[in-house]
């Protein structure tokens, strides 16, 4: 049977593959359309599992705010270069995640992936056939979302490679937005000090009296036990400050930390969440130009 330019067409807008291996497909089953998409997909599904254990360490994280602002929902997907993150399908495949888990109430990792999108396709099958599409491993690594009832929700993109999600106790959409872009720049730990477990605390504790004691013998001069404590006191406040929201000095004004700018707006924090692509994964060095080669001498 003749394979049809029309024919082509036709299965690269059902599968959205490429020209050549939409017509590979067709020739391989004598035009028989429905045995090709089928026998694509197996191919893809297997292509997916081949590349699932590659480092995934680009991406986009992925924002969507409610029209109300009571609901907010953050993803973060990665793929393997930035050349991908920054293709259309991916971009797309980003989007309809996070708006996917903006309008639904996903409680686990395996909830997610198994869920079933518009085109009655899981997204779990989605995201593998976005892998065979692109010919990189692609992952959900994570996602929160929040739901207020009384108070409002804001959310801030840096350059869509961090992404912060914040919870207020009112709705005040440009406080929420100050906040978040606080917190992409500084990253603090946690909101106030009861956050902070004792156990950090005592550690953090106990390398600076370490740090003290040694400036005072590096020095000459040693200092009393209570002299030692009462100045790590005094450094712990400091990190402290530092780690937590509240105690940081406003990105906008350092004249104020967050803490006072919210008692001046009469407003308190929830929560936030703060996604950056990437962080915490080992990332590995390629050299595409000797791997390009080395596909060509091959």
């Amino acid at each position: 049977m003749s394979i049809t330019a029309a024919m082509v067409k036709e299965l690269r807008q059902r599968t959205g593959s490429g020209m050549m291996e939409c017509k590979k497909a067709l020739v391989e089953t004598h035009g028989d359309m429905e045995t090709a998409i089928e026998n694509m997909r197996k191919s893809g599904l297997a292509k997916a599992d081949k590349k699932s254990s590659r480092i995934a360490a680009e991406g986009l994280v992925g924002i969507k705010i409610s029209d109300d602002a009571k609901s907010a929902a953050m993803v973060d997907v990665n793929c393997e270069t930035d050349f991908v993150a920054k293709g259309d399908h991916f971009i797309a495949f980003v989007n309809t995640i996070t708006e996917f888990v903006l309008n639904n109430d996903i409680s686990s990792d395996e909830q997610l992936l198994s869920a079933e999108l518009e085109s009655s396709e899981t997204i779990e099958g989605a995201r593998r056939a976005l892998i065979a599409k692109l010919g990189e491993n692609i992952t959900i690594r994570r996602f929160q979302k929040y739901t207020s009832t009384t108070g409002g929700c804001a959310g801030y993109l840096h350059g869509n490679k961090i992404g912060v999600l914040v919870e207020l106790g009112d709705n005040n959409a440009e406080l929420g937005k100050d906040i978040a872009m606080h917190v992409a720049a500084i990253n603090p730990q946690c909101i106030s000090e009861k956050e902070v477990l004792p156990e950090v605390i005592a550690k953090e504790k106990a390398i600076i009296s370490g740090r003290i004691q040694l400036e005072a013998e590096e020095t000459g001069k040693a200092k009393p036990a209570e002299i030692i404590e009462k100045m790590a006191t005094g450094r712990i406040k400091k990190f402290l400050s530092e780690v937590t929201l509240l105690g940081q000095k406003f990105i906008k004004d350092d004249k104020v930390t967050i803490g006072q700018l919210l008692k001046e707006k009469n407003a308190t924090v929830v929560s936030f969440s703060r996604f950056e692509v990437g962080e915490g994964i080992e990332k590995v060095e390629e050299d595409f130009a000797a791997e390009v080669m080395a596909q060509i001498k091959g």
